[in-house]
């Protein structure tokens, strides 16, 4: 008899690229948050009935106040948790673009910069920015999993 597969509880979340084409440079947030802190690029929680990209879209303005365009899904993060002793996936979709608009601002989730993300400092990044940034300046890998609740094994699947 087929074993019965269960639905597991989902948290879905965001990140973005937002690439300027002039400077070569990448839009990048230095997190206060301190369950994630450190430089990583911005992002958020899907709302309930919104679409992966509206969310993406709103999340960038919400947290440097540019206003993004035509964001391509290029990759996923996931990682299992536990919330409230329940097993939880939570799934990052990584988003791409170098169409946007407005003037830069802070915002309460941290300071938002342009810069080169290969001159980030390993000590000053989120622990996997630069899994992440494999992932978005890639054609190759496309989703970074955890395999431990720990964090500790990390397997990409191309």
């Amino acid at each position: 008899m087929p074993q019965k597969h269960l639905p597991e509880k989902t948290i879905l979340t965001n990140l973005v690229m937002v690439e300027n084409a002039d400077t070569k440079e990448v839009l990048l947030e230095n997190r206060l948050n301190q369950n994630w802190a450190g430089i990583t690029f911005p992002g958020g929680h899907v709302n309930p009935g919104e679409s992966f990209v509206e969310s993406a879209i709103r999340e960038v303005y919400e947290e440097s106040h540019l206003h993004i365009e035509n964001p391509q899904l290029i990759g996923v993060k996931q990682f299992m948790m536990t919330v409230q002793d329940t097993p939880v996936r939570y799934v990052v979709f990584l988003f791409r673009t170098n169409q946007f608009k407005g003037t830069l601002h802070a915002s309460i989730e941290g300071d938002v910069f342009w810069q080169n993300p290969y001159q980030v400092k390993q000590s000053q990044a989120v622990d996997d920015f630069f899994d992440l940034l494999q992932i978005f300046k890639s054609y190759d890998v496309s989703e970074l999993y955890y395999q431990d609740y720990d964090g500790q094994s990390i397997k990409r699947v191309e």
